[in-house]
């Protein structure tokens, strides 16, 4: 389902988050320009530039002036670890209500994974 509630800059940063843990950009890749990465998503440049300024802003991008942006070191496991915390503050809660209310245990969840 998706959040139509979200402004859609962070909506591409989400993509570009994915993209980073996912392996699409490994730590020292380049990122897409801001052009580029505008016309693939359909967005205003100006849109990406602001979602790329938070990468930038929580140190997981490097600028190399007029050269490009980089997936800075270290990128993987603070993006993961910041990801993960929103997780565990914003997505599992309602789940875990959803799941309480329809009588479905996290356990009984994962063995039927396992199966």
């Amino acid at each position: 389902m998706a959040d139509n509630s979200k402004p859609v800059y962070l909506k591409l940063r989400d993509i570009i988050a994915a993209s980073i843990l996912d392996g699409v950009y490994a730590e020292g890749d380049m990122l897409p320009s801001v052009r580029a990465f505008a016309a693939e998503q359909q967005a205003n440049p100006l849109t990406v530039a602001k979602a790329y300024q938070m990468f930038q802003d929580q140190g997981l991008v490097e600028v190399q002036r007029g050269v490009g942006m980089y997936v800075a070191s270290g990128a993987v496991d603070k993006l993961r670890s910041m990801e993960r915390e929103d997780f565990l503050q914003h997505v599992w809660p309602p789940v875990l209500l959803q799941m309480r209310r329809i009588g479905l245990s996290p356990g009984t969840l994962l063995a039927d994974e396992k199966a």
